[in-house]
């Protein structure tokens, strides 16, 4: 189905809710919506659906959560649909979405090309106006922001880097029909996006230089075809996986948690639970160990010593290897968003491959033909690929310029600390709904059972206003800064807050560092959900006359 507005030309729309973004939970929410009775518009700044999905098209591209439950739950869509691997290419998740938007009729209530640039909201008729780029307004009662946590693309202030007369790209905007054959590449950043990219074009007849400040600490992902009898039959037992993945698990995935702490098991004991995981391949290595190793410092340093040692038994190149996995600890394992290879470590063994050791020698500057690292040596590069990630969380937020009900906006009301409550909603901001937002546990669960669980609280959220007679409904100051708190609390317990990262907003010069996700796992954060709807509470509410 081609890509195209649904607006007709027109420069104002009016429905009960607004949704911003695409992706699994903008579609979802929609569909619940609609469902509810309400009237509903999308406004999507991409050409299509897919969210994170429509805009990275990169060499290698894929999914690191595995199917079934990289989907959304929803009989009427999976039945008819059915994923080939294990872990879906790209391209496999855009088939997805327009099946999902011809199953659901989705493309009717969603305008493309909607960059929305401000939002802001008018207490005299308890309506929100949201203003895009283009100039197109959009007027509702109710507001959810759904536009994802890795929207707002991050490539660092290099030293002359306008000097650079090759090509210049990020893997969310790679180019159509970029031809590198017999190119040199320079890769800079080894996160999800950087090892899928190096893993891909290293096969290739190119020279790729990659830069290395930190290692990525990735396992197996353990990628296979799924038979279409095989995907069939599994679709029985989809309820079930979905229940378990939704209301049992600490992480949104149907692995089963470890029972045990570190201290429970003996060192062969737990080595034999590694070497289980590691052979399963995906994240159940990091969510089905025992839950105290992202606590206890010698847990998590026998599990960083057990993963160098297979990472560097793959890697001949003793350089490489010592660079790749070194047998010192660098960093807490998991305490940056773990990544899943196929054979990333054998292609980063490859004679067209040569490391950069950042820490070591950084990069100086940029040149008309490449870079320079502080060693004086120049680097001849064609492309350079940066792979250097997001703004996350609160980017692409603050991007939209959203007004609380005073006029202040959401930067400005932020700058001291972020409050949220639940991570969904924020006070003085009302009837507005974050998804995927700060200060809940978003990237560190499975994305669209968790994004199910959002809304499922946002739409009981509108039936008890509806039921009660709410017409305004905002979370009060003191649930807002209690919850801030005590995620807080619970970021100084984990390793996460000695290590760097877009999980506390290290990765932006300049970016107060604060937890920006929810480190309590979905379970707690759903039980405390589900006690805020007792009563009213947490909200300061207004009645309809």
């Amino acid at each position: 189905m081609p890509a195209t507005t649904s607006t007709n030309g027109e420069t104002s729309v009016t429905a009960d809710v607004i949704i911003v973004g695409a992706g699994f939970g903008g579609c979802y929410a929609l569909h619940e919506v609609r469902r509810q009775g309400y009237t509903a518009k999308i406004l999507e700044s991409g050409q299509d659906f897919g969210g994170v999905w429509h805009f990275n098209k990169y060499p290698g591209a894929r999914v690191d959560s595995e199917t079934p439950l990289y989907q959304l739950g929803l009989p009427q869509v999976y039945d008819n649909f059915s994923f080939t691997e294990r872990f879906p290419g790209s391209d496999e998740i855009r088939d997805y979405f327009a099946h999902l938007d011809k199953t659901l009729d989705l493309r009717k209530d969603t305008i493309f090309n909607a960059r929305v640039a401000k939002v802001e909201h008018d207490s005299t008729t308890n309506t929100w106006t949201l203003t895009t780029a283009s100039g197109v307004t959009a007027t509702c009662r109710y507001v959810i922001f759904a536009a994802g946590s890795s929207n707002k693309r991050y490539i660092p202030d290099f030293p002359k880097l306008s000097d650079f007369q090759g090509e210049a790209v990020h893997p969310a905007a790679w180019p159509e029909n970029l031809d590198l054959n017999g190119k040199k590449i320079g890769v800079i950043g080894q996160g999800a996006s950087g090892l899928q990219i190096v893993q891909e074009l290293a096969k290739t007849d190119c020279e790729l230089t990659v830069f290395v400040r930190n290692p990525c600490t990735a396992i197996p992902m353990g990628q296979r075809d799924i038979p279409r009898n095989e995907a069939e039959e599994l679709k029985s037992l989809y309820g079930s996986l979905w229940q378990k993945a939704k209301y049992a698990s600490g992480h949104c995935y149907a692995y089963n948690d470890c029972p045990f702490s570190f201290n429970d098991l003996t060192r062969d004991e737990r080595h034999e639970l590694y070497e289980r995981l590691w052979a399963r391949g995906g994240y159940a290595f990091f969510s089905s160990l025992f839950p105290d190793y992202m606590m206890n410092k010698t847990a998590n340093a026998e599990v960083y010593d057990f993963w160098a040692s297979k990472v560097r038994a793959r890697i001949s190149d003793p350089e490489k290897r010592d660079i790749m996995a070194p047998l010192k600890q660098f960093q807490w394992i998991c305490a940056k968003r773990p990544s899943l290879e196929m054979d990333y470590y054998e292609m980063i063994d490859r004679p067209n491959v040569k490391l950069v050791d950042l820490k070591k020698t950084p990069i100086r500057e940029f040149v008309a033909n490449g870079a320079t690292t502080e060693d004086g040596k120049l680097h001849e590069l064609d492309v350079v690929v940066f792979a250097t990630g997001y703004d996350s969380v609160t980017g692409s937020l603050y991007d939209m310029n959203i007004h609380d009900k005073s006029g202040v906006v959401l930067q400005k009301k932020w700058k001291d600390g972020i409050k949220t409550h639940l991570g969904m909603m924020v006070p003085d901001i009302p009837n507005a709904f974050f998804l995927y937002g700060p200060q809940a546990p978003t990237s560190l669960a499975n994305g669209p059972p968790f994004l199910e669980l959002q809304v499922e609280w946002v739409t009981k959220v509108l039936q008890r206003m509806k039921d009660d007679g709410v017409c305004a409904l905002e979370t009060s100051p003191a649930a807002a800064a209690a919850w801030a708190e005590l995620s807080y609390q619970i970021f100084q317990v984990v390793l996460h807050h000695e290590t760097p990262s877009w999980y506390n907003g290290s990765n932006i010069p300049g970016k107060r560092q604060e937890p920006l996700v929810w480190f309590g796992g979905v379970k707690g954060w759903w039980e405390a959900c589900n006690d805020a709807l007792k009563d009213w509470s947490k909200f300061t509410v207004v009645r309809s006359n």
